[in-house]
C-alpha cells in the first residue's frame, strides 16, 4: 500500500470535484475511480445532503439543492469557486471522469480552462460554438480543468448570466464562447484543440483519432463506450422488480 501511494501522481494544487443533486451513488463512484493513481490536494462532493456512506478521502461540501440543469449551470459559473481552495479544480460527473491517470501532462496547468474538443458544425448550420467575433471555438466541456482565477472571474467581472443563441443556459458555452474575449482580455488562456485532445474526449472529432488514451472522457460516444458505467445497485434491483411485476399487473387488467 505504501508503495502504491508513493507511485501515485501527486497534484497538490488540484482539487477533484463534482457538483450534483442527482445520481449521487454514480457520482461518488466516478470520484473514487478518478482518485486511482492520483493524489489530489482535496477531493470534494458538492451536494445538498451528505450521503450516508461517503468514502474516506472525499469531503462533503454543502450547497442548496440543484433543482434543474439551469440551476447546475448557474452554480458552476458563479458559485463553484467558493468550494475550491487550490489553484485548480478538476471537475468530473457520473458520466465523465479520469480514465487514464498516466496520460496527465504538466502543460495542462498552463491553461485556465481545458476540456474535450468540440466538433466542427456543419456548414450553414446555426450553432453556438463561436465567440462574439464569429471565430470558431473548439474547446469547452463541463468535465474540465479550471483555474481558481477563472472560477472567481464571473463574479469579479460582473458577467451577466445569459442564454446562448439556442435559448439555453450552458456554462461552458457561456465561458468558452460568449465570454471568451473577456476571459482572454483578463490574461487567462483557454487551451487550444491541439492540447485539449490529449486531455479529454467527448465527441469523436478527427483531432482525437491519433490519441488512443485521453486523461478524461465525457459521455459514452464512439470509443468512449469502453469506459465504466456505474449504476446504483438499488436502482438496478428496482428495475428488475418492475420488470417482473409489470406483466402480472397487465394480465390482471386483462382478466377484469
Amino acid at each position: 500500500m505504501e508503495q502504491q501511494m508513493h507511485n501515485k501522481l501527486k497534484l497538490p494544487n488540484v482539487t477533484l470535484a463534482a457538483m450534483t443533486s442527482v445520481k449521487l451513488y454514480e457520482t461518488i463512484r466516478a470520484l473514487t475511480y478518478s482518485m486511482q493513481g492520483i493524489e489530489f490536494g482535496e477531493v470534494v462532493l458538492i451536494t445538498h445532503r451528505k450521503p450516508f456512506s461517503l468514502p474516506k478521502g472525499i469531503t462533503y461540501k454543502h450547497t442548496s439543492k440543484l433543482t434543474d440543469i439551469d440551476c447546475f449551470n448557474y452554480k458552476m459559473v458563479y458559485e463553484l469557486g467558493d468550494y475550491i481552495n487550490t489553484d485548480y479544480v478538476l471537475l468530473v460527473h457520473y458520466d465523465g471522469f479520469v480514465v487514464h491517470p498516466e496520460m496527465w501532462r504538466e502543460e495542462f496547468l498552463q491553461y485556465d480552462y481545458i476540456g474535450s474538443p468540440w466538433p466542427i458544425p456543419k456548414p450553414g448550420t446555426q450553432h453556438c460554438y463561436h465567440d462574439i467575433y464569429g471565430n470558431l471555438c473548439r474547446v469547452g466541456n463541463s468535465v474540465s480543468l479550471r483555474s481558481k482565477r477563472l472560477l472567481e472571474f464571473p463574479r469579479k467581472a460582473d458577467l451577466i448570466w445569459e442564454k446562448d443563441e439556442d435559448g439555453f443556459y450552458n456554462e461552458d458555452i457561456f465561458l468558452c464562447c460568449m465570454n471568451k474575449h473577456r476571459i482572454e482580455a483578463a490574461g487567462m488562456k483557454i487551451a487550444p484543440v491541439e492540447v485539449a485532445k490529449y486531455f479529454g474526449h467527448e465527441h469523436p472529432v478527427p483531432e482525437v483519432a491519433d490519441v488512443e488514451k485521453p486523461f478524461v472522457f465525457h459521455k459514452w460516444w464512439g470509443r468512449n463506450e469502453q469506459y465504466p458505467r456505474f449504476e446504483n445497485p438499488w436502482t438496478k434491483r428496482w428495475k428488475a422488480f418492475k420488470d417482473v411485476v409489470r406483466p402480472l399487473l397487465f394480465w390482471r387488467r386483462i382478466r377484469r
